[in-house]
């Protein structure tokens, strides 16, 4: 019998070329996973992600569904698959769920985070996950900056997709700063998020921290909808895909 099966991963995204499938690259997460969950159904499987994640964007909780015909127990199959998973990819748990639930269009928000090393020291053992910034940052100004992206707005200025047709209108319920002695964490929970969009607010929140921009300047970012006035793209391996949340019901079994 054909079910649905939802799975929590998370991966190290440094060596490959982001989420999606792409046709000149087989580096991609989509593509391992498919690889090995079609070897296992016997045949094509298609697996839905939550949301594209950059080449070199990390994940603690990615979503994904598929739909297969398999005769063991989900916990069997998160267990085959794991097996053949590199080590920078793990599925974290898997469940049969709503005929009807899809990773991707039954998600509500999601919620990303971005780690900054604010030091002179270089980050040694956390280089790979982090964005070093040596000079100091003046969080209480990015904190009173970050405040205008909340609510819902055009972030059209903070899309990397210049050729963008659809609706650039999201909303940020929420950005928090988490700070420890080295690091700077921004933690952004919205309903979903452009092509680039926490890197760039990123960027631009390091820019007020720095004094190049002013906390006021952001309204007016906004409402130019250009990105060229916006901050610079911070890298990709400070970015990490923390939890996607969804409806209830959809989750549960049929």
């Amino acid at each position: 019998m054909m079910k649905n099966y939802k799975m929590i991963l998370a991966y190290d995204g440094g060596r490959y070329n982001g989420w999606q499938k792409q046709g000149n690259t087989e580096n991609t997460i989509q593509e391992k996973l498919e690889g090995i969950v079609s070897a296992l159904a016997g045949g094509p499987i298609e697996v839905y992600g939550s949301g594209r994640t950059d080449g070199g964007t990390h994940a603690y909780g990615q979503v994904a569904n598929f739909h297969m015909d398999w005769r063991g127990t989900a916990e069997e199959l998160m267990d085959c698959i794991n097996e053949k998973l590199p080590e920078d990819i793990a599925v974290l748990s898997l469940e049969s769920v709503h005929p009807r639930f899809h990773s991707r269009l039954s998600a509500k928000a999601k919620t990303y985070e971005y780690t900054i090393w604010n030091s002179k020291k270089p980050p040694v053992f956390e280089r790979k996950y982090v964005f070093w910034c040596e000079k100091p940052l003046n969080v209480e100004r990015m904190k009173e900056a970050s405040k205008a992206f909340l609510g819902e707005q055009d972030f059209k200025s903070f899309c990397a997709n210049k050729r963008m047709k659809k609706s650039t209108v999201r909303k940020i319920y929420e950005i928090q700063f988490i700070c420890t002695k080295d690091k700077i964490t921004i933690a952004y929970h919205g309903n979903g998020f452009l092509y680039q969009m926490v890197r760039i607010i990123t960027g631009t929140l390091i820019e007020v921290g720095e004094g190049k921009k002013d906390p006021k300047e952001i309204p007016s970012i906004l409402a130019a909808l250009d990105r060229e006035k916006a901050g610079f793209t911070a890298p990709a391996k400070g970015l990490a895909l923390k939890e996607v949340f969804y409806e209830e019901g959809l989750e549960e079994n049929d």
